[in-house]
């Protein structure tokens, strides 16, 4: 089998200028072609678009309208970035929250990303659109956010739930960017997600500097759920899509990772585990390949990205410029 590569690169702009508009150009063919894949009657219209962003983020509007600007100031370019009411997508993931037993460590929020490679920006972006709070994430759909941290010490990262049901609200990248921008802390974001609305079925993960968290279910037809799961992978309470669960092994994911968290060992344990079987998936080619871990310290503002063999890190208030070739080599399927 052929390897496959990724290149995970910075860019850092505290406001929307150059940089985004070449990563939108060189972008957004891609995903023009992914938003308009049912046509365009499908889609909400720019007014029903700009409509939602005002009444649900409303501290995002000026970001939003500066990065529609950047993009050409088209009405799909404008419809795309809102991400309200996007086509659904089902990705993979591991997430987990690791607290010292004896109280003296540093609490963790830790995740694996499983997606399929040609799919993921590789963009690692520190920004300040909302003002001075910087925010350190993962980009997808060009402005959204898989998993990041804020410099109020607020981190964050998604997963889906388990369900293809689908309804009227936000792509989840843009709700955790949302959270990322606006909440100092996990108290706040939770309040955040019982008012947003959202697309899909999701799970979202939070942790604070103070070592507050929670486990929050998201979805567009049911309520906000508040749960104090330290562990998640790819269902909430229970399999309710048996061909995913099976080919992702959700349910074998979620018993490793939490014997992690309930066992004796050390965050670095827990980290290691991410990086092994079950937890690291190398079904890139069908789609759920593990792309990269994290380990979150919001305490110290500390992120760390990892690949067996290799990591990179960082810190919110002293984030660098880099960039990091991956290669994933599949087995056959």
């Amino acid at each position: 089998m052929h390897p496959i590569q990724v290149d995970f690169h910075t860019l850092i702009e505290d406001q929307p200028g150059s940089l985004w508009q070449a990563q939108f150009e060189r972008l957004w063919p891609a995903y023009r072609s992914w938003f308009l894949r049912s046509g365009m009657v499908d889609r909400p219209g720019y007014l029903e678009s700009r409509r939602a962003m005002r009444e649900h983020m409303p501290e995002l509007v000026p970001a939003w309208e500066q990065l529609v600007e950047l993009a050409g100031g088209g009405d799909v370019e404008a419809r795309f970035l809102s991400l309200w009411c996007p086509p659904p997508y089902i990705a993979g993931c591991s997430q987990a929250v690791w607290i010292d037993r004896q109280g003296d460590g540093e609490p963790v929020l830790l995740r694996n990303y499983d997606f399929a490679p040609g799919l993921l920006e590789g963009s690692w972006l520190a920004t300040r659109w909302n003002g001075a709070n910087r925010v350190a994430a993962l980009g997808d759909c060009l402005w959204g956010a898989l998993d990041g941290m804020n410099e109020a010490g607020l981190a964050a990262c998604l997963s889906f739930g388990g369900r293809t049901v689908s309804g009227t609200g936000f792509g989840i990248p843009l709700v955790l960017r949302y959270l990322l921008e606006v909440a100092q802390d996990t108290h706040h974001a939770v309040q955040l997600l019982q008012r947003v609305p959202v697309s899909m079925c999701y799970t979202v993960t939070l942790l604070d500097a103070g070592g507050r968290w929670a486990t929050v279910f998201v979805a567009p037809d049911r309520p906000t759920e508040v749960t104090r799961r330290q562990v998640v992978t790819n269902f909430q309470h229970g399999v309710e899509w048996e061909q995913h669960a099976r080919a992702t092994h959700a349910e074998e994911r979620l018993a490793c990772l939490q014997a992690q968290v309930d066992g004796p060992g050390s965050a670095d344990d827990a980290i290691a585990a991410l990086l092994r079987p079950p937890l690291y998936q190398s079904s890139w080619l069908r789609g759920y390949g593990t792309l990269y871990s994290a380990a979150y310290r919001p305490r110290s503002g500390a992120i760390t990205l990892l690949w067996p063999g290799e990591q990179w890190s960082q810190t919110v208030a002293d984030f660098a410029e880099g960039e990091r070739r991956i290669v994933y080599r599949p087995t056959a399927p």
